[in-house]
C-alpha cells in the first residue's frame, strides 16, 4: 500500500487520461511500401475506366477482411498515396478492382468485381463478396490503374449446423500508437487463427504527449478529417497491417475511438451535447471507413449500429456489444471510488434497453456450445482497496453500473444458455474472474467466466500493480490478475473445452521484443468458471 494512495482517489475526481495513458516522441513513421509479388490473372481482369494520376503507391494502409458469415466475407482498403496528409486522393471517383481466389497464389479466381473509391468515404471501399463456401480459406487482392495491394487471408464462418471439431482466434484492445510499438500484432500475425475479435481503443483522441518511441501526428482530434489522419497514422504500422492481412477481423469500440470515458452524448469535457454530438459524428464516420464493416453499421450523422452476432456453426456464437453509444452517463461519475447510490439505479445502463433485450433474446435462442459476449470494459466486481471496511471500484466499469449488470447475470443463471464467456478489453492489463449472481457471497453460484486481455500497447501504471494484487484477497472471484505485460489472448475452442493463453511480449519498446506465454486457463464444458492449465 506504501506505493499507491488511496485516499488521493477517494478525494477527488480521477480520469482513466491521467492514469492509463502512455506518452511518445515520433522518430519515424514506417509506412509500409512493399509491392505483391503476385499480379491479377489478366483473363479476369475488369477494364479501368479511370486512371488517377496517384502521388505515391495508393496502398499505403493496407488491406483487411471481417464480419465473416458463411458465405459472405467484407473485404477493405482505403486509397492513399499521401496517407498523413488527408490521403492525397483527386476528388474523384476512382474504380478499384478486387479478385478472390482459392489460392495464395491468386491463380484460382472465384469471385471478382468493380467497386468505386469515393471521396466522401476518404476513398475507402468495401466488397461484400457473397456466394463462397463455408469454413474456408480464401486470398484477395485489389488493384487500382497499373497498381497492386498485397495479397490479404481472409476465411469465411462454417456453416450453421455444422459442428466444426474447433476454432482458434486472438482477441485484442488498445494500441495507444504513442506508448509503444505494436510488436504484438507481429507476433500474432504468425498464430494459427481463424479470427481476430478487436475490443476497441484502435486509436487514441489525444494530442502529443512526448517522451515515448513515437508521437500522435496532430493535436487532439476533433474534425473528420483530424479522426482520418489518425487513422491512417495508425494503419501505416506495419505488424498491424500483417494481423489484417492475415486472419478476418470482428471490431467494436471503447471510448477513444471518440473520447476518454464518453457515455452516450455525453462528454467527459462538459462539452455541449449539440457541439460533443458533432464531434461523434465525424469519429463514427471516421471509425466504418476505416473498418471491414458491413452497409449495416453505415453511421447516420451520430447513431451507428454496431452491436451485431456471428455464429460458427454450432461451437460458439459471438455477441459482440457496444457499450458507449447507449450508455447513461456514469451515475457515481468517473474515477475509482466507493460507490454512491445511483450506482443501484435499474434505469442506469450500459447497453440501452434495445440492445439489452436483443442480447438476451440471442442467448435465449443460441444453439451453440459456447456462446460468447464480447465487449468493453470489465464486468467481473472488483474491489480495489484491500482494507476492511473501504470499498472502492471503478465506476466507468459495469462496477458503476450494478443494476444492470445484475439483470445480465440473473438471466445467465435462470436461462443458462451454454458455456456463457465473457471477452473484455479496455483496462490494459489481465484478469480472469468467475462471473457470479453475488459477488460478496463465496456460495453463489458461478454462471459463466470473464477473460479480461491487457493492451496491445496501452500503459497500466505500475504503481497500480502492488495495490492491485493486494485486493486479490478481498476478490476470491478473481483467478488471475497481471498489470506488468501487454499482449493479446489467444482462445482454442473445441467441443469439449475452451482454453485462453494469455500471450505477453517482453516489451513494447523493442520492435523485436519476443512473446511467451503467461499464464493458461481452461473451461470445461458444462463447468463454469475457470481453472489454471
Amino acid at each position: 500500500m506504501d506505493n499507491f494512495n488511496f485516499e488521493r482517489l477517494l478525494s477527488s475526481k480521477v480520469k482513466r487520461r491521467s492514469l492509463l495513458i502512455g506518452a511518445g516522441a515520433l522518430t519515424g513513421i514506417a509506412i509500409a511500401q512493399a509491392r505483391p509479388v503476385t499480379g491479377f490473372a489478366s483473363q479476369h481482369s475488369t477494364k479501368v475506366v479511370a486512371r488517377p494520376i496517384l502521388s505515391g503507391y495508393p496502398f499505403s494502409l493496407g488491406v483487411a477482411s471481417g464480419d465473416p458469415l458463411p458465405n459472405s466475407v467484407i473485404l477493405w482498403t482505403r486509397l492513399a498515396p499521401s496517407p498523413l496528409d488527408g490521403g492525397g486522393m483527386p476528388p474523384d471517383q476512382v474504380p478499384v478492382q478486387w479478385q478472390v481466389s482459392a489460392n495464395e497464389r491468386m491463380s484460382q479466381i472465384v469471385k471478382s468485381g468493380t467497386v468505386i473509391a469515393k471521396p466522401e468515404l476518404a476513398h475507402s471501399v468495401r466488397v461484400d463478396v457473397r456466394g463462397l463456401r463455408p469454413g474456408r480459406w480464401y486470398w484477395y487482392q485489389f488493384k487500382v490503374g497499373n497498381e497492386l495491394s498485397r495479397v490479404g487471408r481472409t476465411r469465411t464462418a462454417p456453416a450453421r449446423g455444422d459442428f466444426p471439431n474447433q476454432l482458434r482466434f486472438a482477441f485484442a484492445s488498445c494500441q495507444d500508437w504513442q506508448n509503444g510499438y505494436f510488436t504484438a500484432y507481429k507476433h500474432m500475425a504468425e498464430e494459427d487463427l481463424d479470427l481476430v475479435v478487436h475490443l476497441g481503443d484502435y486509436i487514441y483522441e489525444y494530442g502529443p504527449q512526448p517522451g515515448g518511441p513515437r508521437q500522435h501526428n496532430s493535436d487532439e482530434i476533433v474534425t473528420l478529417q483530424d479522426y482520418r489522419d489518425r487513422y491512417a497514422l495508425y494503419k501505416t504500422d506495419p505488424d498491424l497491417q500483417a494481423v489484417h492481412a492475415a486472419f478476418p477481423w470482428i471490431v467494436t469500440w471503447d471510448d477513444h475511438e471518440v473520447e476518454n470515458n464518453y457515455a452516450g452524448a455525453i462528454s467527459e469535457d462538459n462539452q455541449s451535447q449539440q457541439e460533443f454530438l458533432a464531434r461523434r459524428a465525424n469519429a463514427y464516420q471516421a471509425y466504418y471507413e476505416h473498418m471491414p464493416l458491413r452497409r449495416s453499421s453505415s453511421p447516420e450523422g451520430a447513431d451507428m449500429q454496431l452491436y451485431r452476432r456471428f455464429t460458427f456453426g454450432n461451437l460458439a456464437e459471438f455477441n459482440v456489444l457496444d457499450t458507449r453509444q447507449y450508455r447513461s452517463d456514469q451515475p457515481c461519475g468517473d474515477g475509482i471510488k466507493p460507490r454512491c447510490e445511483d450506482a443501484f439505479d435499474p434505469n442506469a445502463t450500459m447497453t440501452g434497453l434495445q440492445q439489452e433485450r436483443w442480447l438476451f433474446r440471442g442467448l435465449d435462442r443460441s444453439p451453440a456450445r459456447w456462446n460468447v459476449i464480447a465487449q468493453q470494459t470489465m464486468l467481473g466486481e472488483y474491489d480495489f482497496d484491500a482494507r476492511p471496511q473501504v470499498d472502492v471500484f471503478n465506476m466507468d466499469q459495469w462496477d458503476g453500473y450494478v443494476a444492470a449488470r445484475s439483470r445480465l447475470l440473473d438471466f445467465l443463471d435462470k436461462q443458462k444458455p451454454s458455456n456463457p464467456i465473457v471477452i473484455t478489453g479496455d483496462i490494459h492489463s489481465s484478469w480472469v474472474h468467475d462471473l457470479k449472481t453475488d459477488f460478496s457471497k463465496t456460495d453463489s453460484p458461478i454462471v459463466g467466466t470473464e477473460f479480461v486481455g491487457t493492451s496491445i500497447s496501452s500503459d497500466f501504471p505500475s504503481v497500480f500493480i502492488a495495490p492491485v494484487t493486494a485486493a486479490l484477497t478481498d476478490n476470491p472471484h478473481t483467478k488471475f490478475f497481471d498489470g506488468a505485460f501487454r499482449g493479446y489472448v489467444r482462445c482454442n475452442l473445441t467441443r469439449k473445452n475452451w482454453q485462453s493463453d494469455y500471450r505477453a511480449v517482453s516489451t513494447i519498446l523493442d520492435q523485436n521484443s519476443t512473446i511467451s506465454t503467461l499464464a493458461s486457463f481452461v473451461v470445461e464444458d458444462g463447468q463454469p468458471g475457470a481453472q489454471r492449465a
